[in-house]
C-alpha cells in the first residue's frame, strides 16, 4: 500500500515546509490531492509540527496566563484533530486490506498501522530539532556532542520503526496479522463526558 520510506519523505516535506516561516498560524498548503492517503499523511505531520511549537510556546515561564490558557486549549483541539486524522488513516488501511482473509493463527498487533505512523511522524520532528541543536554556534561543544549522540539514537530508531511498519504491512497483506481498531474515544473534549462541562449544566 505504502512504504515507510514514502511516509518518511512526506513527513520530512511537511516539517521542512513548516520551517520556511516557522509560524504556528501559517495555514497549511497541502501539496497532495484531497482524498489521497499522502494528503492525510502530510496533514498528520503538519498537525504534529504546529503542536510541537505550540508546546514550546506554552512552556514559556513568562507567558501571559490568558495567552497560555488560549494556547493550551488550542493544543487540546490539535490533539483531537490529530486523533481524527490517525483514525481516518486506519480506515484507509482497513479498506485496503478488506479482502485479505486472516490466517487461523493470525496475531493482532498492539497498535494499528496508523498509530505506528503517528510515532514515526513525531520521530521525524525529533530528528529535525535534534539536528538543529548539532549546528548551534551559541552553545558549548559538549552540548553539541551530547546532541549528536542523541541524534544517532533517533536515526537508529527511525530505521527500526520503518522496518517495523514495512513488516506489519507485509504481515497484514499475507494474513499473518489482523487489523483491529479501537477508537480513542477521547473524553475531555466531549461536553457529555467531561464532568467540568456537564456538571455546570445540571
Amino acid at each position: 500500500m505504502i512504504s515507510s520510506a514514502e511516509c518518511y519523505l512526506i513527513f520530512e516535506k511537511s516539517v521542512s515546509d513548516y520551517h520556511l516561516l516557522n509560524d504556528v498560524d501559517k495555514p497549511i498548503n497541502n501539496p497532495f490531492q484531497d482524498g489521497d492517503k499522502k494528503n492525510l499523511l502530510y496533514l498528520k505531520n503538519w498537525i504534529d509540527t504546529v503542536q510541537w511549537h505550540l508546546e514550546d510556546i506554552v512552556r514559556d515561564p513568562l507567558i501571559d496566563p490568558v495567552k497560555g490558557m488560549a494556547v493550551k486549549r488550542r493544543i487540546d483541539q490539535s490533539n483531537q484533530h490529530r486523533t481524527d486524522v490517525v483514525e481516518k488513516l486506519d480506515d484507509l488501511f482497513i479498506s485496503h486490506f478488506a479482502d485479505v482473509m486472516p490466517l487461523p493463527q493470525a496475531k493482532q498487533n498492539s497498535e494499528t498501522p496508523a498509530w505506528l505512523l503517528d510515532r514515526m511522524s513525531i520521530l521525524v520532528l525529533k530528528i529535525w530539532h535534534m539536528q538543529e541543536q548539532t549546528v548551534r554556534t551559541d552553545v558549548s561543544s559538549e552540548h553539541v556532542q551530547r546532541c549528536k549522540l542523541k541524534l544517532d539514537v533517533l536515526l537508529e530508531q527511525r530505521r527500526d520503526m520503518g522496518q517495523c511498519f514495512d513488516e506489519l504491512m507485509e504481515e497484514i497483506a499475507s494474513g499473518k496479522k489482523r487489523i483491529k481498531v479501537y477508537r480513542q474515544m477521547k473524553m475531555y473534549n466531549d461536553e457529555s463526558l467531561n464532568p467540568v462541562f456537564y456538571q455546570k449544566k445540571s
